[in-house]
């Protein structure tokens, strides 16, 4: 067990990939998505999903929510495979549910605003994952209200 999960609290967001996760985080309210951090993986999946769930203690979260890469045809591959086999190495060390939200074109996306907002191809490759996981978080808590 994690620790006691309330009904207030925030959400997390993760844009799990196999070498970086974009991590977002919303407000206390629900309302807001906030990009948190790109985190750059080890090669040890325990050691990476402790990790996760020391972040999410620290910034009280009571609930996950991952995209599901799925491909084109809406169907799951391999990097679904992986992404699921992460979530259940978080869901061994904690009790925290988790939600799975469509990812397709997240990253796309996050592009898209970075390009919008002038940021050197350089800089975009640093917080891509973590903008893809605001939009992910995004678009679950516009999905909620």
């Amino acid at each position: 067990m994690c620790y006691n999960v309330n009904t207030m609290g925030r959400i997390m967001a993760l844009d799990v990939g196999d070498v970086r996760i974009g991590i977002a985080v919303s407000d206390l309210t629900g309302i807001i998505a906030n990009p948190l951090e790109t985190y750059t993986r080890t090669g040890n999946r325990e050691r990476d999903a402790k990790y996760i769930v020391d972040l999410a203690k620290e910034k009280e979260v009571t609930r996950f929510v991952s995209g599901l890469p799925l491909g084109l045809n809406g169907k799951e591959n391999e990097q679904t495979l992986k992404t699921r086999e992460f979530i259940a190495a978080i869901n061994e060390i904690c009790d925290i549910p988790v939600d799975y939200l469509d990812e397709r074109f997240t990253t796309l996306s996050a592009e898209r605003v970075l390009i919008q907002g002038n940021v050197r191809r350089e800089d975009r490759k640093k917080v891509i994952d973590k903008v893809a996981a605001t939009i992910i978080l995004q678009n679950y808590l516009d999905s909620k209200r």
